[in-house]
């Protein structure tokens, strides 16, 4: 037989165009809702109201809501600019609106109340409700808190997807999303509402969506609903849900504690009838005497037993005489409350929850500065400003999202934490460093006492102080120093003197030559400063036979006696050192110049005395001055610069 051979074939495989790879244009993954509920609508897990009870039950709960919604909201809303830049018109008109929106969200009662309302509903139930208003244009104008929050239902994220638009840094966003329906059961009655931003119309009464063609008077269309809520469930998660086991123990704690204040033993005593028995009517009486001890009934009250022997006998042998014996028992009363570590361990649980120190609910005396400052600036930053930031951005991008504000945008005001040791610190290396200004320390002190400060004039306010210090060191050391000439002349006068006591006379010989050239050269140096002087202020003077100008040898620039100062020519008045003045006279009022000689006279022997220049400020009507002089001697004065301080 011959063998078979083998089947062999061969195929050829070509590729094929594959199709493009789409994305799906909404949301795919699942919900759990779907799971759990029948229907569309979906019912909170536990009855809400229960969470009111145990939160007006607790003794520490309200204290953290309290805390929460006082330092969220409590210190108002803002307005502000998005960028620090120079405002222009379309901006201030913007900031405006912005303002007057706000302002007017609700007309009962504060905006920041409004806010205060929904983070304590929040806090207590895990989610808060808003019902919100819209004018004709479509922005938002009226947003009304929903009081009875456990009334409120909802129902699953809804088919078919639909397409919304929104505004970001002023382009309009398209999105698709699903809405839920919302629905509130008071008394028998339901109103309906629309999830907020869902552009469809829905009718109140019946919560049914408009077709296309359809129309519906606007009394009977359906407002928005804006939720806040805390975690993920559908009707939001409490924050103390791990301690609610504690808030329910610490009630029934207390509730222990003051049922001993009715139904406590009240008779720290134990009778012991001894050879005997009570009698039926001393039993009825202890009996009664027992329910009846409640309360206040049992202050000042007395009992009086009867016994007799227990054979029955009526003659009573010494030795089997029946014995009465009270016995205290007052040692194993209660004294104090009970459960006080497990209610304290409760109350820091809760505080934990709501991760408060207990500064914010007043539980603590021992704490100081320090420790102060450091738990309010760490729960500000772990807690509240969080907290603010997710409230604003609600505010900001849903809200407000209609108006398309570009320059503006609303925000939580909150408290001032500065630390002036830490305001210290800070400019003292600032300034160490060399980039302090005045006006930037202007700016940093105004700010802590909580004033608005307005720059210094002129360039120099934005120079750092120590560049100015370093100019002002350089112009100084680049000046010729003055020589007091006097002074050295007095000092080889005394070594003249020394000199001559001990028959040195070639040294007397040669000092005496050194101070007659020192008094030479300073004569002439003064004559030629002078008349540089006159000069400059006119050049034209004639001079005299030596060739000096005829004013020379003294005089000041102003005239003091017009000016109010001493023209009586005393020696202690200065005048006539040969000094002249080289700057320009500045021109003042003469009451501005005489009261400004006279405020220099007045400090001139503590001040000034010896001096060649000098600044004094002065307090006028219009303000606060600084001026510059030359000194020739009291009240001998040039004063050539006038700064307003």
């Amino acid at each position: 037989m011959a063998k078979k051979k083998p089947n062999i074939e061969a195929r050829v495989i070509m590729a094929r165009n594959p199709e493009p790879v789409q994305k799906a244009e909404t949301t795919t993954q699942l919900d759990t809702q779907e799971q759990y509920n029948a229907g569309e609508w979906i019912e909170p897990p536990t009855d809400l109201r229960g969470y009111k009870i145990m939160v007006d039950g607790s003794t520490i709960l309200p204290q953290c809501i309290r805390a929460y919604k006082q330092n969220i909201c409590g210190f108002g809303i803002g307005i502000r600019y998005i960028e620090d830049e120079e405002e222009t018109e379309e901006m201030a008109a913007e900031y405006t609106a912005a303002k007057e929106i706000v302002t007017l969200l609700t007309i009962e009662e504060d905006t920041k109340e409004l806010f205060e309302r929904i983070v304590e509903a929040r806090e207590t139930y895990g989610i808060a409700y808003t019902e919100i208003i819209r004018n004709l244009g479509g922005g938002v104008e009226q947003v009304d808190f929903i009081t009875d929050t456990p009334s409120m239902r909802k129902t699953m994220p809804l088919d078919p997807y639909i397409e919304v638009s929104f505004f970001h840094m002023g382009k309009e966003i398209v999105r698709k999303k699903r809405f839920r329906k919302y629905k509130q059961q008071i008394g028998g009655k339901t109103v309906y509402f629309k999830e907020f931003g869902d552009p469809r119309i829905m009718d109140r009464r019946t919560g049914d969506y408009l077709t296309e063609g359809e129309a519906l008077e606007i009394q009977y269309q359906a407002n928005e609903i804006l939720e806040f809520k805390n975690g993920n469930a559908p009707y939001g998660e409490v924050r103390w849900s791990g301690q609610i086991l504690g808030v329910d123990g610490s009630r029934r704690a207390e509730k222990l504690n003051n049922n001993y204040f009715t139904n406590g033993r009240h008779t720290p005593l134990m009778i012991i009838v001894k050879n005997g028995t009570l009698t039926e009517d001393s039993f009825a009486k202890l009996q009664q005497y027992m329910d009846e001890i409640k309360g206040e009934k049992g202050q000042h009250a007395f009992l009086l037993l009867e016994t007799e022997a227990s054979d029955g006998r009526t003659d009573f042998d010494q030795t089997e005489r029946p014995d009465i014996e009270i016995k205290d028992i007052a040692s194993i009363l209660q004294k104090d409350e009970l459960f006080q570590d497990y209610l304290d361990n409760n109350r820091k649980k809760v505080q934990s929850a709501f991760q408060l120190p207990d500064l914010y609910v007043g539980y603590t005396t021992d704490f100081n500065r320090a420790t102060a400052q450091t738990a309010v600036e760490t729960t500000e930053e772990q807690v509240f400003q969080p907290h603010r930031n997710s409230l604003a951005w609600i505010i900001n991008h849903k809200l407000l999202g209609g108006y398309q504000f570009r320059f503006v945008e609303a925000y939580f005001k909150e408290p001032n934490l500065t630390n002036p040791d830490d305001i210290y610190k800070i400019l003292s290396v600032c300034a160490r460093a060399g980039g302090l200004t005045p006006n930037k320390a202007k700016e940093v002190i105004y700010s802590a006492i909580g004033e608005v400060a307005e720059p210094f004039e002129g360039e120099w306010g934005d120079t750092p102080l120590a560049l100015m210090q370093l100019v002002s060191s350089q112009a100084a050391q680049e000046q010729e120093p003055e020589i007091d000439v006097e002074q050295i002349t007095m000092s080889l006068e005394k070594q003249i003197k020394k000199a001559a006591a001990h028959n040195d006379d070639a040294i007397v010989a040669v000092m005496k030559e050194v101070r007659n050239l020192l008094r030479q050269s300073s004569q002439k140096g003064l004559q030629s400063l002078n008349d540089c002087a006159i000069m400059k202020g006119n050049p034209d003077q004639p001079r005299d036979e030596h060739g000096r100008f005829a004013s020379a040898g003294g005089g000041s620039s102003t005239d003091s006696s017009s000016d109010g100062g001493d023209s009586d020519g005393d020696d202690d008045s200065g005048q006539g050192s040969g000094r002249a003045f080289t700057k320009k006279e500045k021109h003042l009022p003469k009451d501005e110049y005489a009261k400004i000689v006279s405020a220099i006279d007045d400090a001139y022997h503590i001040r000034y005395d010896g001096k060649s220049r000098g600044i004094i400020e002065v307090t006028l009507d219009n303000g606060y001055y600084r001026y510059s002089f030359e000194i020739r001697g009291y009240n001998d004065y040039n004063i050539y610069r006038k700064r307003k301080v």
